[in-house]
């Protein structure tokens, strides 16, 4: 049987899977020479507001907060809502917090609005970052 994960969960095993993969993300660019670029950024030369998401993975993945934040700020909350994923999903599956709890359709709304003000967020430090005007 499939549970049903809270969305602090998602976000969480999201930033699980990122983190992972910013572990071995330098080692696979050594030895290939393969990197991702932006497809927005090498199109226009404008980043999106996901930039330097993956640079700020390794860079936290190597103890680098500094450079992590300068990255992009948004993979440090990120990382955050992995541990608080990580203890969430450790207390779900030995019973101590019962299963989550569908949200209500103003909250998810809510949710929305909050994940587009963060991403225009990101985006207006990335282009300030990278001195797109």
């Amino acid at each position: 049987m499939r549970r049903n994960l809270s969305v602090p969960e998602r976000l969480g095993v999201l930033g699980i899977g990122v983190l992972s993969a910013a572990t071995v993300w330098p080692a696979v660019t050594g030895a290939t020479g393969v990197a991702a670029p932006c497809p927005l950024r090498w199109l226009t030369g404008v980043p999106c507001p996901g930039c330097g998401l993956t640079t700020g993975a390794v860079a936290l993945v190597r103890g680098d907060v500094g450079g992590a934040f300068a990255a992009n700020p948004v993979i440090l909350g990120l990382a955050a809502t992995a541990v608080l994923a990580v203890v969430l999903l450790t207390a779900r599956a030995t019973g101590a917090l019962p299963p989550p709890v569908a949200w209500s359709d103003r909250w998810r709304r809510r949710t929305g609005w909050a994940a587009a003000l963060l991403a225009l967020a990101s985006w207006a430090f990335q282009l300030n970052r990278l001195g797109v005007s």
